[in-house]
């Protein structure tokens, strides 16, 4: 072995440059067939993920419509007795009701509306007023809120509005107290995809007056 410092080696000058461009130079050890098969799976599974969101959205959009669907078409009448309560028929219960009538179908386009006042055979003082009307609704809840917005401008605010339980027919129901003449009073709402229903219950607490209305419901409304 030469003893020769580096720097002191004569360079061949009569060499041939190396060439670097006669092989492609990776600058990775992965196999570029793993790397595109890899992307491929990636793709694969975006568009499984989107397929999925997508799915999952029309599958929303059809519950939503069968709901529509099925409470479209609703029917409301006032029978002579409902939850034990006995429809008042006297001239004054009757300009009361009509009253309550028509303001609330002044509010809202209704199809149809009603109003009646159901008493109390026990007290007089708890009759119960119940107005409202049929009409397609696309978003319940939303209307519902409005038309306890618009009760507030006539009654004074509603506080504590919540809601409660709706029953079998579905929908949203929400109940709170307001004040009038004779004090604080319980006031609850339904609406669903074809109905909403407004009802005043002096002399009673909201969960009474939501237990009473739901039971109330299920006697008033019927669906074709």
């Amino acid at each position: 072995m030469s003893d020769a410092h580096l720097t002191e080696r004569t360079v061949n000058d009569g060499s041939e440059p190396i060439d670097l461009t006669d092989e492609p130079i990776e600058l990775s050890n992965r196999d570029p067939e793993h790397a595109t098969g890899r992307r491929s799976r990636r793709r694969r599974v975006a568009w499984a993920v989107a397929a999925l969101v997508g799915l999952a959205g029309a599958a929303t959009l059809g519950t939503a419509g069968w709901r529509v669907v099925q409470q479209k078409d609703a029917d409301l009448t006032t029978p002579d007795r409902v939850a034990g309560l006995v429809r008042d028929d006297s001239e004054r219960a009757r300009s009361t009701s009509d009253y309550l009538r028509s303001g609330f179908a002044a509010d809202i386009d209704l199809d149809g509306s009603f109003g009646t006042v159901y008493r109390d055979p026990a007290d007089d003082k708890r009759s119960v007023l119940v107005f409202g009307g049929t009409t397609l609704l696309w978003q319940p809840e939303r209307d519902l809120d409005s038309l306890f917005g618009l009760l507030t401008d006539e009654t004074g605010k509603v506080t504590g509005l919540r809601e409660v339980p709706a029953g079998r027919l579905g929908g949203v129901m929400k109940c709170g107290t307001t004040s009038g003449d004779g004090g604080d009073f319980a006031v609850c709402g339904w609406a669903d995809h074809g109905s909403v229903v407004m009802a005043m219950f002096p002399g009673r607490s909201v969960d009474d007056a939501g237990g009473l209305f739901r039971e109330m419901r299920e006697e008033i409304q019927t669906r074709k």
